[in-house]
């Protein structure tokens, strides 16, 4: 795998940047397999002490957003430590930006003594499977709400 670009970073969501965060939009035809972002704010707010949301910048523009669950003590192993959310704005797609957020969670994971990350996805034509495979994420046999559970151990 290539090294990153050094303009590549994760930001946290502010007062400052929210309403972009929330214009972020992906492909039309993705739009059922991940909620959007003002969804996914919703739900970092309602659980707190778990979501790790995250605003994907190259440079100074706005590419994406990624959200990690880290909950050591849920019942449900694939909630403990995983992606919950990731979009990259349609326009922005194909360079790099999800790996790079992917990479971000793993790192963030690592930092707090994981050992695996989780994902689920909604399996379909225009879903993100592929881009997890392709990631190393094997699926567990796990069906989650209808979606897949796929881990990836860490190095």
């Amino acid at each position: 795998m290539t090294p990153f670009s050094p303009w590549l970073r994760l930001e946290q969501v502010t007062a400052a940047n929210v309403d972009a965060a929330c214009a972020l939009l992906v492909r039309p035809e993705q739009n059922g397999f991940v909620a959007p972002v003002v969804k996914s704010l919703a739900d970092a707010y309602a659980h707190g002490s778990h979501a790790w949301p995250r605003l994907v910048f190259d440079r100074d523009q706005l590419v994406g957003f990624v959200m990690g669950s880290f909950d050591p003590r849920s019942p449900v192993e694939a909630f403990r430590c995983g992606i919950w959310r990731l979009n990259i704005a349609a326009e922005h797609q194909g360079r790099g930006y999800g790996r790079f957020a992917v990479a971000a969670i793993c790192a963030e994971a690592r930092s707090r003594g994981e050992r695996q990350v989780s994902v689920l996805w909604l399996p379909g034509r225009h879903g993100p499977e592929w881009f997890y495979l392709n990631l190393g994420f094997r699926p567990t046999g796990e069906v989650i709400y209808g979606q897949v559970a796929a881990e990836l151990r860490l190095a």
